[in-house]
């Protein structure tokens, strides 16, 4: 019996058989690290944003917390100098304050809901700042009018009017541009530094506006 010289040339040698085993073995680890990798990356993705989200107890969320509620008394101030000024200009200036501070609101109501963090905290108001203890007065923030200051306000009417808002408006800022300032120097989240300058910036710039009314008022 022959055997055909045809056939014995198709098949493999070992040493062929070998070297194809070769070839496919770092195929298939290529694929494995691939999907070992986008497994990975994956899981990298979803658990960042909980590794570096502001904690309930975070300078980043008393900031937020605490700047809403300063905000949202100068909104109320805001409104009632748009709707009840005598001068036009402080009309003006009242209205913008009261939309600006309420649009600032909202982005940090969505920060807080995006952290997973209720508005009120675990901690006390200001405990967020490097000196929590001489940051509140009589249980107000810095710069907040008193409760005895908001009624004048809202019963005053002309001139009064117009001088209150003014002189309580220019201390609010005040007051708000020191928060701003302290969450600057000791938060290194971008999304709160980028708001906390903005409110530094818009303020400064009204107190600017305020100060030359009141000159305009020939008052102090």
């Amino acid at each position: 019996m022959t055997v055909s010289t045809d056939a014995a040339a198709a098949a493999p040698s070992s040493d062929e058989t070998t070297a194809a085993h070769r070839r496919r073995f770092p195929t298939g680890w290529a694929t494995a690290a691939l999907v070992v990798g986008l497994i990975l990356g994956l899981a990298a993705g979803l658990l960042a944003p909980l590794l570096t989200r502001p904690g309930d107890d975070s300078v980043e969320a008393g900031f937020v917390r605490d700047m809403s509620t300063h905000h949202a008394q100068a909104v109320e101030m805001g409104m009632l100098a748009y709707a009840r000024a005598g001068d036009p200009n402080v009309r003006t200036l009242g209205g913008d304050i009261a939309l600006t501070q309420h649009g600032q609101i909202g982005i940090m109501s969505a920060w807080l809901r995006e952290w997973h963090l209720s508005p009120t905290g675990s901690q006390p108001r200001m405990a967020w700042m490097s000196a929590p203890a001489e940051s509140v007065r009589d249980g107000l923030m810095p710069g907040m009018a008193t409760p005895t200051e908001m009624e004048q306000l809202r019963t005053s009417t002309g001139r009064d009017e117009d001088l209150l808002f003014l002189k309580l408006m220019r201390q609010h800022h005040l007051g708000g541009i020191h928060m701003a300032q302290e969450a600057m120097r000791r938060s290194d989240n971008d999304d709160v530094r980028w708001i906390a300058q903005t409110m530094i910036n818009s303020q400064q710039n009204e107190i600017t506006a305020i100060q030359q009314l009141l000159t305009r008022f020939g008052a102090s």
